[in-house]
């Protein structure tokens, strides 16, 4: 969980005619072409993106020991403007470029990333790190569903294929599982709170997918990842006291909590992924980023003692599954499992 770029991609070609995509909508990148031969720089892209996708799973479980010690909404609102604070000083000679478009692609994108962190943190705080990790990775399922709406899908872009309705189904026998009581029948009633805010949180990342794939085509990459997390510190703080009442109690690790989600989470693993996405194909990229709530479950595992359960497990794999059969036939947009950060 964390402050990164919504996972996408959109479809290019390169100079030779071969089509690649980038996963991160948000960024220009270079497409692995097969002149690319694997090397020592792949090797350590593959480490780097690997150590990248580990503290973003890492991360659900610091977050929610923070938790403790502060409202879910405020905790949001600190991280985002330390990342915001990072971002403005790597990309600080891009403030004076940016035009009105970029503004309102910032604004739209921002709404929808502060919708899913909004969500996510409100609902880990009601359920537990690896619950909130594979919900949130029904975003790689989500996205191909809601570019069947006209109105979402991105120009030039089809509508889904077969395996990504399959996909969603598989995935939402998987979260049903995986959120209702062991013994229950499937009654949805008897999911959680928690669970059913993530399920927001995942909505909202799916948005942000597709914002990204409709706006970042036309922007700096430099720009739009300064502007969604500027304009998403802005809606955050706009609907912190309608929606909580704020209070902190400082510690050691909320400290280390806001740190590592505002600067390892989302600026340093910024600068990791777009660089560690110029030497890999984009099969390893998804492979590796699905791995986020495989992470996180392992770190509620060993720090928390918190498992799932064998009804629980099974649905984690279904979801997994689900994602699996999604990328089976890659899409336009390509979300990966992440969390974030999202841009987080």
């Amino acid at each position: 969980m964390d402050a990164r770029p919504r996972k996408c991609g959109i479809e290019r070609r390169n100079e030779r005619g071969e089509s690649g995509y980038s996963l991160w909508a948000s960024f220009e990148l270079p497409i692995m072409s097969a002149a690319t031969k694997p090397g020592p720089r792949s090797l350590r892209a593959h480490l780097l993106l690997l150590a990248v996708v580990c503290v973003w799973g890492s991360t659900f479980v610091l977050v929610k020991n923070a938790l403790a010690d502060i409202s879910p909404l405020l905790f949001n609102l600190l991280r985002m403007i330390l990342a915001f604070c990072c971002l403005a000083l790597i990309y600080r000679g891009h403030f004076g470029r940016m035009d009105r478009r970029a503004l309102a692609s910032g604004v739209l994108v921002g709404f929808c990333l502060a919708m899913g962190y909004q969500f996510q943190t409100a609902g880990l705080r009601l359920t537990t790190p690896s619950k909130s990790a594979f919900i949130t990775g029904m975003v790689v399922v989500l996205v191909p569903v809601l570019s069947a709406i006209p109105g979402l899908r991105v120009r030039h872009i089809g509508p889904p294929h077969w395996n990504a309705w399959l996909g969603a189904l598989v995935a939402f026998i998987g979260i049903v599982l995986l959120t209702t009581p062991a013994g229950s029948t499937f009654d949805f009633r008897t999911i959680g709170r928690g669970d059913l805010l993530t399920f927001g949180c995942a909505l909202g990342f799916s948005l942000h997918v597709l914002a990204l794939a409709h706006c970042s085509p036309r922007i700096d990459f430099e720009q739009l990842a300064i502007l969604q997390i500027g304009f998403c510190t802005v809606f955050m703080a706009i609907s912190l006291p309608l929606l909580e009442h704020p209070w902190v109690r400082w510690s050691p690790r909320l400290v280390v909590a806001l740190a590592v989600t505002a600067v390892l989470a989302t600026a340093v693993a910024f600068a990791v992924q777009s660089w560690a996405q110029r030497f890999l194909p984009a099969t390893h990229t998804a492979l590796i980023l699905a791995l986020e709530p495989v992470f996180a479950w392992l770190t509620s595992f060993l720090f928390l003692g918190q498992g799932l359960g064998r009804r629980g497990s099974a649905g984690a794999l279904l979801i997994l599954a689900g994602i699996a059969i999604t990328e089976f036939i890659p899409a336009g947009v390509q979300p990966t499992a992440h969390e974030g950060v999202p841009l987080t």
